[in-house]
């Protein structure tokens, strides 16, 4: 009884051989069979499916890769143009402007500034 989990793809290897099978049946002259799922004519159909249907998917695909680059391109075109306008907000408002900040820049006047620490001298170790 053949499997009949459908939920993942058949592998390539596998399914090569499946084709191979099927190519070979060609040389069967007295292949008989009361089997409607494998006489020659249904095998033939199955075939001809597979191929329409992988044809589609690599179709479908194409497609969808053009979607992802298209989308792709769409995201750096519009984050391109953000960092634009943050370099227009801060050149014509400056870097300390309520405008700069409503556009979720930080403030010039708002950073820490850096504060210095004394330096731990290691030199200075107690050895017992």
């Amino acid at each position: 009884m053949p499997n009949t989990t459908s939920n993942r793809k058949i592998t390539p290897q596998l399914l090569q051989q499946d084709i191979d099978a099927f190519n070979g049946l060609g040389s069967i002259r007295t292949y008989a069979t009361s089997r409607a799922e494998a006489t020659p004519e249904a095998l033939q159909n199955a075939y001809q499916t597979l191929q329409l249907r992988r044809q589609a998917e690599k179709e479908c695909l194409a497609l969808y890769q053009a979607s992802v680059d298209a989308a792709r391109t769409a995201e750096w075109d519009f984050h391109n143009a953000i960092l634009a306008m943050k370099e227009v907000v801060r050149g014509q408002f400056g870097s300390d402007s309520n405008e700069a900040r409503a556009i979720g820049l930080k403030k010039k006047s708002d950073r820490k500034r850096p504060i210095r620490t004394k330096g731990s001298n290691s030199s200075t170790a107690i050895v017992n």
